[in-house]
């Protein structure tokens, strides 16, 4: 029976590289090393396994099926490794990372504006941040914590309310003329909103006392929050967002309410972590915090709170 040495960190390094890449030139760049010493490397990893990695055509490297699915689970132990050493190096220091998931516009425009305040608490800790749009299992991800927007759902992760929201129509004063009166008076125009909350027109205009909508009406859908509140700057029709994403400057560009009706959103923001993570210093740190804010948001812009 052969026996099967556990390959070194230097080839799997560069392994995983050239995988991603596809590419031994683009992996050499990336780990600063020349192109010959990630060949040598991944040639001995295919020497110990007996398995080829790649195939070589021309001028480019292609995974094979096998390397394609080792890539991936050598992928995931180096992810895991480098949680794990970020961990242990901040245990019992009072120093660390925290790796956040975070919603894009949530970031840009309520979240990364009050960091100050909490690197002026916590100077020792720094947050990184990804972008995750949906729920997602950390046992398969990088993160420590997450900010969901949706129902209190999430696998295998504890969640806890932060605040609720209000849904408010915007456009540009020049395009409707002033505030519309009646809700009706919306529907001859472009109607934009997020493509992750796609019913939030038909809610709103139920709530307006809108019984019956046209079969077809004229809208333009977004990915992000933030994408709806430019086209609506911009003049394209008239956005459905949360008010607090509205940024200042839009307001003084010209942008107005383009109806009186808010709607209180059905679903709410969570801080979602995994509980065996709850005790993890900066995670503790930044609980907290975010909670602290959280409150006095809530509190100062009269947003809806958790119903049970």
């Amino acid at each position: 029976m052969r026996l099967i040495r556990t390959p070194s960190m230097a080839a799997l390094t560069a392994f995983e590289a050239a995988a991603r890449h596809e590419s031994f030139t683009l992996a050499a760049r990336e780990l600063s090393v020349t192109e010959s010493a990630i060949s040598r490397q991944i040639h001995l990893l295919e020497e110990s396994l007996n398995v080829s990695l790649f195939v070589r055509v021309k001028q480019r490297v292609i995974l094979t099926r096998p390397g394609r699915l080792y890539s991936e689970q050598v992928r995931a132990s180096l992810r895991a490794l480098e949680q794990d050493t970020r961990a242990i190096a901040a245990h019992g220091s009072g120093r660390g990372n925290l790796e956040l998931a975070v919603l894009p516009t949530f970031a840009l425009e309520w979240l990364i504006p009050r960091l100050p305040a909490f690197y002026a608490r916590y100077p020792d800790i720094r947050i990184n941040m990804g972008v995750r749009t949906a729920p997602f299992s950390f046992e398969n991800e990088h993160f420590d914590v997450a900010i969901h927007h949706g129902k209190a759902i999430w696998p295998h992760a504890t969640l806890e309310f932060l605040f609720g929201e209000r849904m408010v129509a915007i456009a540009r004063e020049d395009l409707i003329g002033g505030p519309l009166t009646h809700a009706e008076d919306l529907l001859g125009y472009t109607l934009l909103y997020s493509t992750t909350r796609p019913e939030s027109w038909r809610q709103w205009f139920e709530l307006a006392g809108v019984d019956r909508m046209p079969e077809s009406i004229n809208s333009a859908g977004f990915e992000l929050q933030s994408m709806v509140v430019r086209a609506a700057e911009a003049g394209l029709g008239i956005g459905l967002v949360p008010e607090f994403f509205v940024p200042e400057a839009a307001w003084e560009k010209g942008v107005i309410r383009a109806h009186p009706l808010s709607m209180p959103a059905e679903d709410s923001y969570h801080l979602v972590y995994p509980l065996e993570t709850r005790d993890k210093y900066p995670l503790q740190c930044f609980r907290e915090w975010i909670h602290e804010q959280a409150a006095a948001f809530a509190t100062e812009l009269e947003l809806p709170m958790q119903t049970t």
